[in-house]
């Protein structure tokens, strides 16, 4: 049998037990005796943190925001890079863009250590290489125009201090998001989000609290940016990529509620404009066909509401 402790050579400083995602919470210190009830309405009560955590780190999520914004403007990328939950997270935040914003899968992406094979199975090994954050970056080309958020709760993870490290190496933006106190563990970053949740009620286990924190911090980051970039308006997911009945269905609303586009014309609008909801909203509301419509919206840097002002009967 193969001895799976053969190569883990433990020194006193890898003793985590002074992290505050480790540490013990004497809430909990009777978990496995109390009755469901109890349990779940501990968890709820827990599961105020993360919020509070998340409203905690405002300033840094805001200078995060603009800072990845500018980059993304410029051509730049982000990647979200992390290992076990925290990487999975990354990956689940990046998937999402797309199909939400319409934007190019290489815009927004999740690098896990070891793979999309580590999103159905753990490989939790991984992590211990600082060398592979590093590696993972340069296969994907990532260059100093591009954006790294780098993810690790408990805040040790050498596969994403190997990253961030390696991003301000070479002037990319380094931003770091972990669950302790800098005091407990410092991270290679220009941007440094501190989202402290507290111990956990099953200890150590970060994809609770730790994770939905995270969870809601990445949704801040990349929505925001979203927004930033124009591909909302008001509250609009005006840039959605109508490739399903339930999104061409959100397409239809959107054209109706902003301008009162019923679902026969809609229909017709979405299939000229090849699915493109800004497109058909220009095309509506200022009599343009699909062609001219695009080049109006590319003149205003796909700007939905700066190129409706440009109309004459304009909705914005």
């Amino acid at each position: 049998m193969t001895n799976v402790f053969a190569d883990l050579n433990l020194h006193p400083s890898d003793n985590r037990g002074h992290l505050l995602t480790e540490q013990v919470n004497p809430k909990s210190e009777c978990l496995d005796q109390l009755t469901t009830e109890s349990l779940v309405t501990l968890f709820c009560e827990e599961d105020r943190e993360p919020q509070r955590a998340v409203a905690a780190a405002i300033p840094e999520l805001i200078q995060a925001v603009e800072a990845i914004t500018d980059r993304l403007r410029s051509g730049g990328r982000l990647f979200y890079l992390g290992a076990g939950t925290s990487g999975r997270l990354g990956v689940l935040d990046a998937a999402e863009c797309p199909p939400t914003f319409c934007s190019d899968p290489d815009l927004v992406q999740g690098v896990l250590a070891g793979g999309s094979a580590a999103l159905l199975k753990s490989s939790e090994g991984l992590e211990d290489i600082e060398q592979l954050g590093q590696k993972d970056l340069e296969e994907r080309d990532f260059s100093p125009a591009d954006c790294l958020v780098g993810i690790a709760a408990g805040g040790t993870t050498p596969y994403v201090k190997g990253g961030l490290a390696y991003a301000k190496e070479i002037n990319a933006l380094a931003i770091a998001i972990s669950c302790v106190p800098i005091e407990q563990a410092e991270l290679p970053c220009s941007i440094d989000i501190r989202l402290l949740t507290g111990p956990e009620l099953l200890t150590g286990s970060t994809r609770l609290k730790a994770g939905t924190a995270t969870k809601m911090a990445l949704n801040i980051l990349s929505t925001c940016a979203m927004v930033r970039l124009g591909k909302v308006f008001g509250n609009r997911m005006v840039d959605v990529a109508a490739t399903n009945i339930k999104l061409m269905d959100r397409a239809l609303r959107i054209l109706h509620d902003l301008a009162d586009v019923d679902r026969v014309r809609g229909t017709e609008l979405l299939q000229a404009s090849d699915g493109s909801v800004k497109v058909a909203l220009l095309m509506h509301t200022c009599g343009l066909d699909a062609e001219a419509a695009q080049k109006l919206l590319i003149e205003h840097n796909n700007q939905l509401r700066t190129a409706l002002a440009r109309c004459k009967n304009c909705i914005a």
